[in-house]
């Protein structure tokens, strides 16, 4: 049997508790970062904390509902939200993994949950690299005029907002860490524990992140540089009106002796 897994990134995060207050599902596991509701016995939902939403088997009519009922729960809803697509094959000999399926033994609760959770990573992912990628297009385009002309054409203000969407983002990533990691039931369950080893290999969920988190260290190194130069901007601005004011004042008091 194929059963087609859909994830979508639909904003910056969801509000996990009120989203569960008002879907009252069937709930087969949950916690404060994410919800994983059966529908049907063989249709599954997951809702993730960091904005992503993963489907199992769903018509899209049930997709697109469900999707417009999480936006009100929502921070930053995208208008047109990421998404990847997954296939699991059942009842195969072994289990085996490629580019955009796998196959799979055993279909219990477990192996099919955690096959989503591994496709939603994925997509959150491409929403952090997508981010950060513009972060650096922006940085490159402030250090290629300071190559090119010798001077930042940054405002102090407009370099501070820079500065702050740099460290949201990072701590967005910081602080959704934990999706990176095996969940608990791999430590005990060694065909799970393959499995999970493998679609983390095939999505290279690690190489991904170290790819942002690298990017955004770049990011970060230049603000620290550009805000130096604002720093010494701003000092040598302050030096020049000292100066300006004390030669004023010794222009007034030649004028008054000379004038006595």
């Amino acid at each position: 049997m194929t059963l087609p897994v859909q994830a979508y990134q639909v904003a910056d995060s969801i509000d996990i508790r009120s989203f569960r207050s008002v879907f009252t599902a069937e709930l087969h596991y949950h916690d404060s970062d994410e919800l994983f509701y059966r529908i049907d016995p063989d249709q599954f939902i997951y809702v993730f904390k960091y904005g992503v939403v993963c489907f199992l088997n769903c018509e899209p009519v049930r997709i697109g509902n469900f999707l417009q009922l999480v936006r009100a729960h929502a921070k930053n809803p995208m208008e047109e939200p990421l998404n990847e697509d997954f296939i699991i094959e059942t009842e195969a000999p072994e289990n085996r993994i490629s580019y955009n399926k796998i196959e799979v033994m055993r279909t219990d609760v477990e192996v099919l949950r955690l096959v989503m959770l591994n496709v939603s990573q994925s997509v959150a992912l491409d929403y952090f690299s997508d981010h950060t990628e513009k972060l650096l297009a922006e940085t490159n385009l402030h250090t290629r005029h300071l190559e090119q002309k010798g001077r930042l054409f940054i405002s102090g203000r407009k370099l501070q907002r820079f500065i702050a969407r740099t460290l949201m983002l990072r701590n967005n990533i910081v602080e959704n860490l934990y999706i990176f990691d095996s969940p608990p039931e791999t430590w005990e369950d060694e065909s799970l524990s393959r499995v999970d080893a493998g679609m983390k290999r095939t999505f290279d969920l690690q190489e991904r992140f170290r790819n942002i988190s690298e990017g955004l260290q770049i990011v970060k190194d230049n603000l620290d540089l550009f805000r130096d130069i604002m720093k010494y901007r701003h000092s040598n601005i302050l030096e020049w009106i000292v100066i300006i004011l004390i030669a004023v004042e010794v222009v007034n008091l030649f004028l008054e002796k000379l004038h006595s």
